[in-house]
């Protein structure tokens, strides 16, 4: 344990599923939903504008806007996959840790 340390991990393998699935079921779903929602406003109001100033303004601000959703929904994915891969880790590591504690035959101490 490190100095200073709780010796506790701050979150369990299962914690770490439930917010995987919760970007899964939740954050993913739900900021596509408002992109389309939003994309669909921003599209009636650049139509509703047309031949003024404003509509092409409000069509560079829709392709900034898509471009950030993309990237959001990039990282949402890359956070999930990690937070998964992460669970997966700590268990294969420390069962691998285990079996370098158990015996692996007859020990030479037996027979002092």
């Amino acid at each position: 344990m490190a100095p200073g340390g709780s010796g506790t991990f701050g979150s369990t393998p299962a914690e770490k599923i439930a917010a995987a699935n919760t970007i899964e079921t939740e954050l993913q779903p739900n900021t596509k939903t408002a992109t389309e929602h939003a994309d669909e406003a921003t599209n009636t109001a650049v139509k509703g504008f047309e031949g003024w100033d404003t509509a092409p303004g409000l069509k560079k601000v829709s392709d900034t806007w898509d471009k950030q959703v993309v990237a959001l929904m990039g990282r949402l994915g890359s956070e999930r996959s990690a937070l998964r891969g992460a669970s997966g880790l700590f268990v294969r590591n420390d069962i691998g840790l285990g079996d370098q504690f158990r015996p692996i035959g007859q020990s030479k101490l037996n027979g002092l």
